[in-house]
């Protein structure tokens, strides 16, 4: 079992930044594939970045050069750098917990991330 707890998130005027963190309790936290999710109002949950054990990284088009994802295994916490914030990324951000060999998946609860002015 893995646990996420969110938090950084807030709200800020178009072309801030803000800084995600999720915390994981639990075992093994540095084989799981992490990752950082978004919910707009109305819209699916989509997938935004995401890391692997060995920190390989993957961007969602519309935040590639404006967000960067990290990992600190001595930690136990995954961070989303956003920068350059845009209306349109107003959301819930989760993150998510995969495992690399079982079909088990973990998600937080969730922070809110609100881009106005």
């Amino acid at each position: 079992q893995v646990q996420l707890v969110e938090s950084g998130g807030g709200l800020v005027q178009p072309g801030g930044s803000l800084r995600l963190s999720c915390a994981a309790s639990g075992s093994s936290f540095s084989i799981y594939k992490m990752g950082w999710y978004r919910q707009a109002p109305g819209k699916q949950r989509e997938l935004v970045a995401s890391i692997t054990p060995g920190t390989t990284t993957n961007y969602t088009d519309s935040v590639k050069g404006r967000f960067t994802i990290s990992r600190d295994n001595a930690r136990n916490t995954v961070f989303l750098q956003m920068n350059s914030l845009k209306s349109e990324g107003t959301a819930v951000y989760s993150c998510n917990a995969a495992h690399p060999f079982r079909s088990w998946v973990f998600w937080g609860q969730g922070t809110q991330v609100t881009v106005s002015s």
